[in-house]
């Protein structure tokens, strides 16, 4: 529990440590913040993982708020951290090795760019129009924001994310080979 909320304490820190990426929406930002929970799910289990994705966006919400007063983007947040972490946990778990852990974050890029595509388009962007009082956006419009906003963001920060892991698991792997040995 001690590690977990450590690791979630960081992953909300990295949370605020964003930043939008040229030539996309300026409302969709990259952090680094499923760098804690990966390594949360990997070393204690999915379960773990998701614990430290709900805490890091009920702080981040608790704290920063929400400029439509609901959680839509920490709720957006949390489903894509977990698209993205699941695989990972689960691939890398069965047999630790880099090639199933990278095979992980591949499958969990690739997971969170489709879902949340489709997530945007039936609920997280009408639940946006609808809390802000906005009219409704045509299909045509929300097609366009996820085909030209949305899903070019999701692979981007999901490589990026994918290579910062990597290079960092390369690092630490003998100390979490350890931890995953000790949680046996």
């Amino acid at each position: 529990m001690v590690a977990v909320s450590m690791l979630s304490t960081i992953a909300y820190v990295l949370m605020m440590l964003d930043f939008p990426f040229p030539g996309l929406p300026p409302f969709l930002k990259i952090d680094f913040s499923e760098v804690p929970a990966l390594l949360a799910a990997i070393i204690f289990g999915p379960a773990a993982g998701v614990m430290v994705e709900a805490i890091k966006n009920v702080l981040h919400y608790g704290i920063v708020g929400s400029f439509t007063g609901v959680p839509v983007g920490q709720l957006a947040n949390f489903v894509a951290g977990i698209l993205f972490i699941l695989p990972v946990s689960y691939l890398f778990r069965k047999k630790n090795s880099v090639k199933r852990l990278s095979v992980g974050l591949i499958l969990g890029t690739v997971l969170m760019t489709f879902m949340m595509g489709l997530l945007n388009y039936l609920i997280i962007l009408p639940a946006y129009t609808w809390f802000l009082g906005a009219d409704p956006m045509s299909s045509q419009m929300m097609l366009d924001l996820i085909l030209k906003g949305i899903t070019p963001f999701n692979l981007i920060k999901g490589t990026i994310i994918t290579l910062l892991f990597v290079a960092l698991y390369n690092r630490m792997q003998p100390w979490v080979m350890k931890q995953i040995a000790q949680q046996a």
